[in-house]
């Protein structure tokens, strides 16, 4: 006897949600059976802005930021601290830094990081042009904010050496313990680099 399935563009439709982060099989199939009995023009509103984000939406041409221009809001804002740039590793590590109000300099998003494990060599990231940027001047300082792991690690090294020879001072943002964190609750890599980084009172 066969075994009834779903439609093929619902069984489609549910592959399609299976390969986004974090949606399972039984996630993907509840949000397409609900796109398909939805009252209401909701669902045609989400294609049409799914649509029109993927239309839109690009990296900035400086920092690597989303925009819908050449620049994003970061880089066009002439308040800005100039002569400060701060290296991560993705675009979306942007905002957690910018929310914190303690940087107000520039930013260079890599795309990635170093990682011969999958796959990524230093030219499938931004490095060179992170390295045009600081060439060419205007730059005092470059602070890098990396993960602390292997791969941070190997792609922070690689950074410095490039840089090391530019009239530019390197910096990374310190890696310790969390606010309100014991140290019971630390593994000893952080607690390595707490002490690392310690500073003056």
């Amino acid at each position: 006897m066969k075994k009834t399935e779903y439609p093929v563009a619902i069984r489609e439709l549910i592959a399609q949600l299976r390969g986004m982060p974090g949606v399972g099989p039984r996630s993907a199939e509840r949000i397409a059976l609900w796109m398909v009995q939805a009252r209401g023009e909701q669902p045609d509103m989400i294609a049409r802005a799914i649509a029109t984000t993927r239309g839109t939406v690009r990296p900035c041409t400086d920092c690597g930021f989303f925009t819908m221009e050449t620049l994003c809001e970061i880089c066009s804002d002439p308040a800005r601290v100039v002569d400060q740039l701060c290296v991560v590793e993705q675009a979306t590590d942007i905002l957690p830094l910018e929310r914190t109000s303690a940087f107000r300099g520039r930013y260079h998003s890599l795309g990635g990081r170093i990682s011969p494990l999958d796959h990524v060599a230093p030219e499938d990231l931004r490095i060179g042009p992170l390295v045009e940027r600081v060439r060419g001047g205007g730059f005092s300082e470059v602070i890098l904010a990396l993960a602390a792991d292997v791969e941070g690690e190997a792609t922070t090294n690689y950074i410095v050496e490039l840089l090391k020879m530019l009239p530019v001072t390197i910096t990374r943002i310190a890696h310790g313990l969390p606010a309100g964190g014991g140290l019971e609750s630390a593994d000893e890599l952080t607690l390595y680099q707490a002490l690392s980084d310690r500073r003056r009172l």
